[in-house]
């Protein structure tokens, strides 16, 4: 069998399974390890897959992801992400906040006195708001439902009111080639905020490495640290290690590693 036929076959699996993994492939077509990835890494290059730890599944190309309240799930997982990121925050620092319930949970973990929080979140401005230190300006814009957010260029102009120490970003997807989330908008206010910052914090579960959206945020390179459940897929975690970019996982039992 020719490699075309291999990867024909492949992409055929994926699309029927939703997923394939290498043994899988090594299995059914009697080939190596190497010989696998090389396949999956042609899929990839011509986008038709996104590989995962151990495999691959079809990108996403869907427009939006589920509600905001639904997305409160998983919260042992995103409590440690967030707890470990709060803990990063000193006092008297100023931060850019992302519409995210993980970084929610950064939020509700937040120790620090007297930071500056800038946001587009109605849920992080509602919680800051309540602390007696510390000061909190919501950017105005359009009020998304979905997201309990606000974007859109009245967002935009006002970000570029300010320039903070740190960000706090959500992750939608996270491949490769970068960042990436379903709503052009949205895309938009992140990119504002990563060039306002001086560092950017991207806050993300592993299930975030498996996805791939239609609009590109920004690329590895842009970010300073990684704060994540899992060791990143092997072709992201390359490209992050090439730029020097920090990883630091969690783990159960409030044990952290850090790479």
């Amino acid at each position: 069998m020719t490699q075309e036929e291999r990867l024909k076959g492949i992409l055929e699996h994926i699309k029927e399974n939703g997923k394939i993994r290498i043994e899988q492939i090594c299995e059914k077509y009697r080939i190596s390890r190497d010989s696998a990835r090389r396949d999956l890494v042609k899929l990839e290059e011509a986008r038709l897959i996104l590989r995962t730890h151990g495999g691959a599944i079809l990108p996403s190309s869907g427009n939006s992801t589920v509600p905001y309240h639904e997305r409160l799930e998983n919260q042992a997982t995103k409590k440690l992400i967030g707890k470990l990121a709060a803990g990063l925050v000193q006092d008297g620092e100023t931060l850019f906040l992302d519409a995210s319930t993980t970084v929610q949970a950064a939020i509700e973990a937040l120790s620090a006195k007297d930071i500056t929080a800038v946001t587009n979140s109605i849920d992080a401005a509602a919680f800051l708001g309540k602390k007696e230190t510390g000061k909190v300006h919501l950017l105005g814009g359009e009020y998304n439902a979905w997201n309990r957010n606000l974007t859109g260029p009245q967002t935009i102009g006002m970000i570029r009111d300010f320039r903070v120490q740190t960000l706090f970003l959500g992750a939608c997807a996270i491949t490769p080639d970068g960042l990436s989330c379903p709503q052009l908008e949205e895309a938009y206010v992140k990119r504002e905020m990563i060039s306002r910052a001086d560092r950017v914090y991207v806050l993300a579960e592993r299930i975030k490495f498996e996805k791939s959206f239609l609009h590109h945020v920004c690329g590895l390179e842009n970010i300073n640290i990684l704060i994540t459940d899992s060791e990143p897929p092997a072709a992201v975690k390359e490209i992050l290690d090439r730029h020097r970019i920090k990883i630091l996982i969690v783990q159960e039992g409030d044990n952290n590693d850090e790479n």
